[in-house]
């Protein structure tokens, strides 16, 4: 079929290049404008300009759709679906319109729970078992389109957010090329209305989130450094200064709240209730340190404090 495919970050890497080795003509590649990255601030090509490029596909890279030239260049491809995976920009109704079967998007939740910016995060925050993939139909509202199908990812004690958000992106490749060729073959494909009743909404997050308050319980303070690897990664004050901690795990035990009482195979931390188990750090200025490697070069000891 002839697609466009609306994507930018990372997490639409997989999809568009599923859609390409299932021969699909991807007709028009959207993607946002290069953005300024690094230290030295030159402008960066997003991973789906990277691929597409690759692959000798058509970029097109406007700063809003909104536009009547812009929306004329979308409409002269023909196509016959959209597709979009975390683009980043609002879509018209115009243009949603435009494909002669539609636009499909690849939502890395289960919905109608977690619509919005941070599903992944959110889902994780929060305790959840499993998160999942849903591909559902693009309408106006946010998230609301109805669900053509959906995957189950469990979540486990040692998943973080860029762990969960690798596995979710090559399911919704998986999802989305199976949905294209059941479209290619019988022309449409059948959606179920979400339950808006069970609607939650993964709002976006803050920095000032990721401060930990140790006097929650360690389950709580694990979900909350796993959910913000890799960003916006969750700190503590140790020694007077601020430390990101990138991996930690809950266990059973009691301990003064933010006392270090072990630095054995990690750095295990009293909470309000439970101890943290710490495996990455970093300190300001440095490196992402396995524990062991933190503890050696600055001189942690049982007795130190976390605030």
């Amino acid at each position: 079929m002839k697609i466009i495919f609306a994507g930018t970050p990372e997490f639409a890497v997989p999809a568009l290049a599923a859609l390409i080795a299932a021969g699909h003509q991807i007709v028009m590649v959207l993607t946002q404008p290069d953005r300024p990255a690094g230290r030295g601030m030159k402008l960066k090509a997003s991973p789906v300009k990277v691929i597409a490029e690759q692959h000798g596909l058509l970029v097109f890279q406007p700063e809003t759709l909104k536009d009547a030239a812009v929306q004329a260049q979308i409409e002269a491809v023909n196509a016959d679906v959209m597709i979009v995976a975390a683009y980043g920009l609002i879509i018209p109704t115009v243009v949603l319109n435009m494909p002669k079967f539609g636009c499909y998007n690849i939502h890395a939740s289960l919905l109608p729970r977690w619509r919005g910016a941070a599903p992944i995060h959110r889902s994780l925050l929060v305790g959840d078992t499993e998160t999942g993939v849903t591909i559902m139909e693009v309408v106006p509202a946010l998230d609301a389109g109805a669900m053509v199908s959906r995957g189950v990812v469990p979540i486990t004690e040692n998943d973080t957010t860029q762990t969960l958000h690798d596995e979710l992106s090559k399911t919704g490749a998986v999802l989305m090329v199976q949905a294209m060729a059941e479209l290619e073959l019988k022309g449409s494909l059948p959606a179920t209305p979400q339950n808006e009743a069970l609607v939650t909404y993964a709002h976006k997050l803050e920095k000032s989130e990721a401060a930990i308050d140790w006097q929650k319980n360690a389950i709580e303070v694990s979900r909350q450094v796993r959910a913000f690897n890799p960003f916006p990664v969750a700190q503590g004050v140790l020694k007077g200064e601020v430390c990101r901690i990138w991996m930690a795990t809950a266990k059973e035990g009691k301990a003064k709240v933010g006392e270090i009482v072990s630095v054995q195979d990690g750095v295990t931390v009293g909470c309000g209730d439970g101890l943290l188990h710490i495996t990455e750090l970093q300190a300001p200025g440095g490196k992402r340190l396995s524990t062991q490697a933190f503890v050696q070069g600055h001189n942690l000891q049982i007795g130190d404090f976390f605030s």
